[in-house]
């Protein structure tokens, strides 16, 4: 019997799998004479070969009819953000009316929050993870401050109470009920991007909803990642992109819901012509009459371009369904934390939940030590030369290496060499 951490019990596992991979279907970098054993789907996912067919059928419609390119074809200008709604409401548990593709991911949030963050002056405070993504920090407090209200005060950071900078379940149920009379919305990660932690989101939003706060979700790292049920979750809204776990390319459209009880909503929102009513969009009337659902929250017609390498990568979801992914993803991720443990428990500390149920692909790693080094400094050491031996994760200061084993392309011999690597690195 071969050993759990060699190439060939790994080839085994891989040939074994009930859900081949789908590598063949994605450009794979190289390093040397040998493909990189690439571990930052959560950063930038890689290249569907078939997004270039779908962006040279944009660019040959457009040399060859031009303006006509909206109105011909299956694949014509003018409704061709419909031919990903559905999809993308499989891939999040939504209904096609929940979801639009549109804008990018902050500018989304700044949209939702339009809507959705209705301050009072009994109700001002928006309650969030200390420690989120940079960008919705500067997001929410710019709309408490354009609200004339403090981001010192109303902008409430909740800190982690667990290893690693983790949250427990009571932590959050404790900071929304303090906080409920004050609340006007709660806005949380599906997975906090730092330490890989995913969350219980529909018991985040029953909590919201009990106090009389209204509840968002930036799923930036949850959409591709885990399986979503967006409209059974009770949230008003969320936003993701495109680019990480949904392989839509650098800068790619982002994505949006908002749930159905919201379709016909009288909130106030920043209006633009995509956003109204298809039927009568062209007679161009000066009254605003938005299209029932997500799509009228949009502003500009979108962008073609942006929008044909998302329809590539979404077909490969539906080729296999989220919840195969899930099951695929969890023995990945279980893969390489066995392997952690049983081989570099005394050089790599695991930041990520233990239970599969409260994480995605990935592992949010701290180096305890090696080579004579420590800390921050070891850690960096180590993150170079996994990147010289063709090993790709990534780094978040002050301390994190992030591996994340995307289970669309990557493979249980990717996690033997990352650990391999690790090893060579540690016994150097």
């Amino acid at each position: 019997m071969t050993e759990p951490h060699t190439p060939a019990h790994a080839a085994a596992l891989d040939a074994a799998d009930p859900l081949p991979t789908l590598r063949g279907e994605f450009l794979i970098p190289r390093h040397g004479d040998h493909e990189q054993a690439y571990f930052v789907g959560n950063s930038l996912g890689l290249q569907p070969r078939g997004a270039r067919a779908h962006v040279d059928e944009v660019m040959d419609k457009w040399a060859m009819e031009a303006v006509e390119g909206h109105f011909t074809g299956q694949a014509q200008w003018m409704p061709y953000h419909e031919l990903v709604r559905e999809p993308l409401a499989r891939l999040v548990g939504a209904l096609p009316s929940e979801v639009v593709a549109m804008n990018s991911l902050t500018a989304n949030l700044h949209f939702m929050l339009v809507s959705f963050y209705r301050p009072t002056r009994e109700r001002p405070a928006i309650l969030m993870e200390a420690g989120a993504f940079p960008s919705d920090r500067y997001a929410l407090a710019s709309q408490v401050g354009f609200h004339g209200f403090d981001p010192d005060v109303d902008l409430i950071e909740l800190q982690p109470d667990g290893p690693g900078g983790l949250f427990s379940m009571e932590s959050i149920e404790r900071a929304i009920a303090e906080h409920g009379p004050r609340l006007a919305l709660v806005l949380w990660p599906g997975v906090q991007y730092r330490t890989g932690q995913a969350f219980d989101l529909a018991r985040i939003a029953a909590l919201a909803h009990a106090q009389g706060a209204l509840c968002g979700f930036d799923l930036a790292h949850g959409a591709g990642n885990l399986e979503l049920n967006l409209h059974d979750s009770g949230a008003d809204f969320a936003v993701w992109c495109h680019y990480k776990y949904l392989n839509a390319g650098p800068g790619a459209v982002a994505g949006c819901f908002v749930h159905e009880r919201h379709a016909r909503s009288d909130r106030p929102r920043f209006a633009g012509w995509w956003g109204h009513e298809s039927t009568t969009r062209f007679r161009m009337g000066p009254e605003f009459v938005p299209t029932p659902g997500a799509e009228g929250w949009q502003l500009s017609n979108p962008p073609i371009l942006g929008l044909a390498p998302l329809r590539a990568s979404l077909d490969l979801f539906d080729r296999v369904g989220m919840r195969a992914l899930r099951e695929k993803s969890l023995r990945l991720t279980g893969y390489l934390e066995s392997l952690i443990r049983a081989r570099l428990g005394e050089t790599l500390d695991i930041l990520t939940p233990i239970d599969p149920a409260q994480r995605g692909c990935q592992l949010s790693l701290r180096v305890i030590g090696g080579r004579g080094l420590n800390g921050r400094a070891a850690g960096r050491d180590l993150f170079d030369d996994l990147a010289r031996r063709g090993v790709l994760g990534d780094w978040r200061e002050p301390d994190v290496i992030r591996i994340s084993p995307a289970p669309l392309y990557n493979t249980h011999g990717d996690i033997v060499r990352f650990v391999a690597a690790v090893e060579a690195w540690r016994d150097g």
